[in-house]
């Protein structure tokens, strides 16, 4: 399933006025359980409550650097992506918001961005979009200064793009199924980081909660687009449950699960 033209008709409904966008946000942060992880990670960071500058890699709807950007008026944020008409919707927001810290541009991953430039780059839902992976992680290493933090999150060789029995996604934008562990970790340091650390999320709470509040409502506005009118009744139904689900998943340890945290700190 193509989830682009789903995300685009939903950036339509919510960019009709700044507080529809900022609701927006905050059902994303609500309901994704990678956002959960994602928080969680940067809270711990040290230097988190600090100045510090920032690389949103692949920025998508831009509500993680909206997020790091309302905790921390300090930072400096980038914000890149190759789908322009993304980055200029993303830009005026921003604007129109007042977070003057965050500059958005249009960027391929896997060309050159900077040098020794990034305490913070922000990998979230990118790499399994990219066949050339290692080039981006050498280039991430590259703009990053000494004792920076990557952290990425990605799906997992344990169905994180949910294939079938066919082999085929369930996201039809993936260019691969998911790492294994130790891949990530081979071509992380092929790249040139040293020091990894990486951690299974959506276990078995988190695959339930995935599906109940990403799988079946985008498969079925895959089907119709009349499907949006009963979403709001679909997800005060089962909002409880995900929500509930989430916490348990971000506050317990999985051995396995179909979705990595990375982190990777440059020397």
């Amino acid at each position: 399933m193509e989830y682009d033209p789903i995300k685009k008709d939903l950036g339509i409904v919510f960019n009709k006025s700044p507080l529809l966008r900022k609701l927006f946000y905050k059902l994303l942060d609500l309901l994704l359980l990678r956002s959960w992880h994602i928080h969680r990670e940067l809270k711990k960071w040290p230097k988190i409550a600090s100045s510090f500058t920032m690389l949103d890699a692949g920025s998508g709807f831009g509500q993680y650097s909206f997020y790091v950007a309302n905790k921390n008026k300090q930072c400096t944020i980038e914000a890149v992506d190759v789908k322009e008409d993304q980055i200029e919707d993303c830009g005026r927001f921003f604007k129109t918001a007042g977070l003057n810290q965050v500059k958005f541009s249009v960027g391929d991953l896997t060309k050159p961005h900077a040098s020794n430039k990034y305490d913070l780059v922000l990998c979230v839902d990118v790499m399994e979009h990219i066949l050339e992976d290692v080039e981006v992680f050498k280039h991430f290493n590259t703009s990053m200064k000494s004792g920076g933090l990557l952290l990425i999150s990605t799906p997992s060789d344990q169905g994180g793009s949910n294939a079938d029995e066919h082999g085929e996604s369930f996201i039809g934008e993936h260019v691969r199924d998911g790492y294994p562990v130790e891949e990530m970790r081979a071509k992380l340091n092929q790249a040139g980081f040293t020091k990894t650390e990486i951690l299974y999320q959506y276990g078995f709470p988190g695959k339930i909660a995935w599906k109940l509040s990403m799988k079946y409502p985008m498969s079925l506005l895959h089907i119709s687009k009349a499907f949006f009118v009963v979403l709001p009744i679909y997800y005060i139904i089962t909002f409880p449950i995900s929500f509930l689900l989430n916490w348990i998943d971000t506050n317990t340890s999985h051995t396995t699960g179909t979705g990595l945290i990375v982190k990777a700190w440059k020397d």
